[in-house]
């Protein structure tokens, strides 16, 4: 029997990610940090790359992606070049996902151009991505609402522990503040190695949010009983870093203005995504956030900011592959 033929190009499509919160900073267990993540059906990284004569990189984030191509070049073994297109991004250092989005979408995009089995954990690490949070990895593979349980010392990235739909009918609000970015790169390695001691019992209470709180509530459709959990991480963590932050739970105070109104109005779970600035917030159905959004938008401290709202994805990355005159074989991560 031949091999199957290689694809012409392979596009993969990656959605945004929200980090609900850590579980535990203390690592007294062994293992550390440990997260609570899910993705939205919304904005979504969209990379797009072929063999050809020369490398070629178009689109944003270019630098960025240049350097995911070599190490995986390197990594696999990989002679020739790539035309590599980046059709869309996250927006970079709001709190959702891009880096490992694009880390991501790279390694899968040339390993299904080479017919070769994917390894989503292990390209992770190395393009340097899962240094504390798995959630991004395996949001990548599956969508949903994902748990992982924390790095330990084998320099693997954090394994998934749990995987669970979001409801249908949910709504995730997202705050965005375009004039400002969450702290990355060197900043936030810096900031890890001056926090302060973590304790057990503070630890112990955020895993116990989300083991019998915010996963049963999840379980059985109950969007208060989840937004009262995912709230109270929030809290934990946004005073835990709070001194970082200008004394602020969260980075932008005009995002935390909107999402005291959204609470105020009846939106759940309130929060901010990691370093920020983007704050979340959920809503029943989509009718509650169309109303949510509306009255948001009257308000004069929400005039500088961007108001969306998205169902939750319960699948994972896209990996599109065209062949030459043929259709494309679309292979999705459930």
């Amino acid at each position: 029997m031949s091999p199957a033929p290689l694809p012409a190009n392979v596009t993969v499509q990656v959605p945004a990610r929200l980090h609900l919160g850590f579980l535990d900073l203390n690592g007294g267990l062994g293992r550390r940090f440990g997260s609570i993540g899910l993705a939205i059906n919304g904005p979504k990284t969209s990379i797009t790359i072929s063999a050809a004569p020369q490398m070629r990189l178009t689109g944003p984030e270019r630098e960025r992606v240049g350097s995911h191509v070599e190490t995986m070049r390197r990594a696999l073994g990989l002679a020739g070049a790539y035309d590599v297109r980046i059709n869309e991004v996250v927006p970079a250092h709001a709190g959702l996902g891009s880096g490992t989005a694009l880390a991501l979408a790279v390694a899968a995009a040339l390993r299904r151009l080479h017919g070769l089995p994917l390894d989503v954990a292990r390209d992770a690490v190395r393009l340097g991505r899962g240094a504390r949070s798995g959630v991004g990895i395996g949001l990548f593979e599956r969508g949903g609402v994902v748990v992982d349980g924390g790095r330990g010392s084998a320099g693997t990235a954090a394994p998934i522990v749990s995987r669970m739909p979001i409801p249908e009918p949910w709504r995730i609000l997202l705050v965005l503040d375009p004039h400002r970015q969450g702290v990355h790169g060197p900043d936030e390695r810096d900031i890890f190695s001056e926090l302060p001691p973590f304790s057990d019992r503070d630890a112990g209470h955020l895993c116990r949010l989300v083991l019998m709180r915010a996963l049963p509530a999840l379980a059985e459709g109950d969007i208060a009983g989840f937004g009262s959990a995912i709230k109270g991480i929030q809290g934990r963590i946004g005073d835990y870093f709070a001194p970082l932050q200008g004394g602020s739970r969260f980075s932008s105070p005009a995002v935390a203005a909107a999402l005291d109104l959204l609470e105020s109005e009846g939106a759940v779970g309130i929060g901010q995504s990691s370093w920020g600035p983007t704050g979340f917030a959920f809503a029943p159905s989509a009718e509650a956030a169309d109303r949510l959004l509306a009255r948001a938008r009257r308000d004069r401290r929400c005039r500088n900011l961007d108001l969306r709202a998205y169902s939750g994805l319960n699948r994972g990355a896209d990996i599109i592959a065209h062949l030459a005159a043929d259709e494309p074989e679309r292979q999705q991560w459930k």
